[in-house]
């Protein structure tokens, strides 16, 4: 899978109203036949950075998010929100879902 993380720090006087901003591109890659995942997060250190959790099946899918009309529109409409251009680790892996994280095994409850 398609494995990416990005941060956007959001112009402050737009921050608190980023999800609603990004809606729309957010529904419509989520509606996309290859995103497994396109999730925001907001730092808990800094309100104005959100970060983006996404995965796409493989690179067809990743290619195609790019090529999206939703994209195209979102690179037009996201920017004069941010701050600054976006930050982005980008990469390949060889899974397709969330591994868990054994060092901190949650024991079954009853």
């Amino acid at each position: 899978m398609i494995f990416i993380t990005a941060k956007f720090r959001v112009l402050p006087e737009y921050a608190d109203r980023w999800p609603e901003i990004a809606a729309e591109f957010t529904a419509a890659t989520q509606a996309e036949p290859g995103c497994l995942w396109f999730e925001w997060s907001r730092s808990v250190t800094d309100p104005t950075e959100y970060v983006l959790v996404e995965a796409f099946r493989d690179g067809d899918a990743g290619a195609a998010h790019v090529r999206s009309e939703h994209f195209r529109t979102a690179q037009r409409t996201l920017p004069p929100h941010l701050a600054e251009t976006p930050r982005i680790v980008n990469t390949t892996i060889p899974q397709d879902d969330w591994s868990e994280l054994g060092e901190m095994a949650v024991p079954e409850r009853n």
